[in-house]
């Protein structure tokens, strides 16, 4: 597979990546644009999401509902994703078939029409997506442990909005969003597949770089301040299961502290999958997972982190097992975590979930669509040569960097513990 990148940014600000893979004939192709959760404001939460299912609603050239037949009739897949920093488009298309999705992207890059009706149907489909995530107690929990985190920086809502906005938000608000922030400058084209870079840059040149300018948006600032205090937060809510949540601020994705940070997730919880098309691997070698779960402290647990522009968070969850309290499991948590803290991981142990991160990174990296994913992705946060150094930045990582990071980020008095506590009553008995 040929590594080599082509980078370029078009006259009107557009930032194209180009990546030949020969070794199969498709091609994957994603638009990506620098706006999500993060860029809301109170009264506008949940715009970023309704504005890209709102992409999907046609445009005069592409009318609404032609291209799923278009596209699966040529046996191609295509979807979104609306994340907290960007929000993201792909296709991906037997080769001899890419010309239709650069022509759509570059189409509903301007040209996008916003009914009025599809507004109005979309917000039904929105409004029942929460609902329907709010029957999950783990939803639950997360939410109110996010909002606990975030006081001040807009990571303080959850990507589908709230519930008060998604009744609210008006046509004009969604349109005008798509006017600020739908822009070439504001946007990163990323190609890979099987192509030839000349040809493929001429055709991407006449599709995007006539689209006009109109002006790099302001981004929305508010850095969230120090946390003085451990935050305690209790749900209660229908089922029978107890759940627990820790909440520890991560640092930013391009900060030297993402990689140790890494590693001592992979020993901790297991390695988290950067990746939205990456399958995940066992956990059953991590600390906690044999401090909780083979000692039936819980039934489950999982941990994760997500690379983004700012300090986002480090979850931490657990099923508490039925027969035990959810004190318990927090008390086994705080004891791996000062275990940490105070005694440097043995060399071969660090070896491994460094191996086990090292995996994971890989296997989400290998398909064409991956690499077109990666190839984006790393460009709303840093660039591609984050992605390019990844591998080797994990192996540099010693046992003293990862204690250091443990130390550092994994204090109790900087971190939000949640707890769902069940009513025991079914959901639609609550809701009646």
């Amino acid at each position: 597979m040929e590594t080599s990148i082509t980078r370029l940014q078009l006259s009107n600000g557009l930032i194209v990546l180009l990546k030949e893979i020969h070794s199969s004939p498709i091609i994957s192709h994603w638009v990506w644009y620098r706006v999500g959760s993060r860029d809301e404001v109170t009264g506008r939460t949940g715009i970023s999401h309704w504005t890209e299912h709102m992409q999907f609603k046609g445009t005069p050239l592409f009318p609404a509902g032609e291209l799923d037949d278009a596209i699966s009739r040529l046996g191609g897949v295509w979807n979104a994703f609306t994340f907290l920093d960007w929000t993201t488009y792909y296709e991906t298309l037997p080769a001899d078939s890419i010309s239709l999705a650069l022509k759509l992207e570059a189409d509903r890059m301007v040209n996008s029409t916003f009914p009025e009706e599809e507004v109005n149907s979309e917000r039904t489909v929105i409004i029942s997506e929460r609902q329907g995530s709010e029957n999950e107690p783990l939803f639950r929990l997360g939410e109110e442990v996010q909002n606990a985190a975030f006081r001040v920086h807009p990571y303080h809502h959850e990507i589908v909005g709230d519930m008060a906005d998604l009744y609210t938000l008006q046509r004009n608000d969604l349109y005008q969003h798509y006017q600020t922030y739908y822009t070439p400058e504001n946007a990163v084209l990323a190609v890979a597949g099987d192509f030839e870079t000349a040809s493929m840059l001429t055709e991407i040149k006449q599709l995007y770089e006539s689209i006009p300018v109109r002006g790099t948006p302001k981004r929305l600032s508010r850095a969230e301040p120090p946390q003085l205090g451990e935050r305690q937060v209790i749900v209660e809510g229908p089922g029978e299961t107890t759940y627990t949540q820790f909440a520890y601020r991560t640092p930013a994705a391009n900060h030297p502290d993402f990689f140790p940070f890494m590693v001592m997730d992979s020993l901790l919880t297991g390695p988290s999958n950067l990746n939205l098309f990456g399958g995940g691997i066992s956990n059953k070698t991590s600390r906690l997972y044999q401090a909780l779960v083979e000692k039936e402290l819980a039934v489950s647990m999982a941990g994760g982190m997500q690379a983004t522009i700012d300090p986002f968070l480090y979850i931490i969850s657990a099923t508490i097992h039925p027969q035990k309290q959810p004190l318990q499991t927090i008390q086994a948590v705080n004891d791996e975590i000062q275990r940490l803290q105070e005694n440097l991981p043995a060399p071969e142990e660090l070896a491994r979930a460094a191996k086990q991160a090292r995996a994971l990174f890989a296997y989400g990296s290998e398909s064409i669509s991956n690499q077109a994913f990666w190839l984006g992705f790393s460009e709303m946060f840093d660039s591609y040569a984050w992605f390019e150094s990844y591998l080797d930045c994990i192996s540099a990582v010693t046992p003293h960097d990862v204690q250091r990071v443990a130390q550092t980020y994994l204090r109790p008095q900087a971190r939000v513990l949640g707890i769902y506590q069940p009513t025991g009553s079914p959901l639609e008995a609550q809701n009646e």
